[in-house]
């Protein structure tokens, strides 16, 4: 159902659904999964892709890379998410860096970062809620 709800063109307006949506897309994989879900500036969907894929406890995040796909989309906006194999959704140093590097970068282009989730079998985390964006 969430798979469904959330497909382009649909507009985000609940955070939480957003992060139960991101534990359904992840949080079952074996190796370390980053993705984005970009947004128009209303919130629209105007993708969900899994950007890189990574070993059992780390991705390699290449800044270029999602700066040039979340220009090709136009996106105004966008929520990062990736999942911790461990289980455990707590976030670490590393994932706070990568976020505030990407806030950085994106933020060039006015493209806002509005979250990044991190995804463990036991629930999620948001980086925004914990002040760390």
């Amino acid at each position: 159902m969430l798979n469904e709800k959330y497909q382009t063109g649909e507009k985000i307006n609940n955070p939480l659904q957003v992060r139960e949506y991101f534990q359904f897309r992840l949080a079952e994989k074996k190796n370390e999964v980053f993705s984005a879900l970009f947004l128009t500036n209303k919130h629209t969907i105007l993708a969900y892709e899994e950007l890189f894929q990574g070993t059992i406890d780390s991705s390699s995040v290449h800044l270029r890379v999602v700066a040039q796909r979340s220009l090709e989309l136009n996106s105004a906006a966008v929520i990062f998410a990736h999942n911790h194999p461990s289980g455990d959704p707590k976030p670490s140093e590393s994932d706070s860096r990568i976020t505030q590097k990407l806030k950085d970068i994106l933020g060039l282009f006015d493209i806002r970062v509005l979250d990044h989730i991190v995804v463990g079998t036991s629930g999620t985390v948001s980086l925004a809620e914990q002040g760390l964006l």
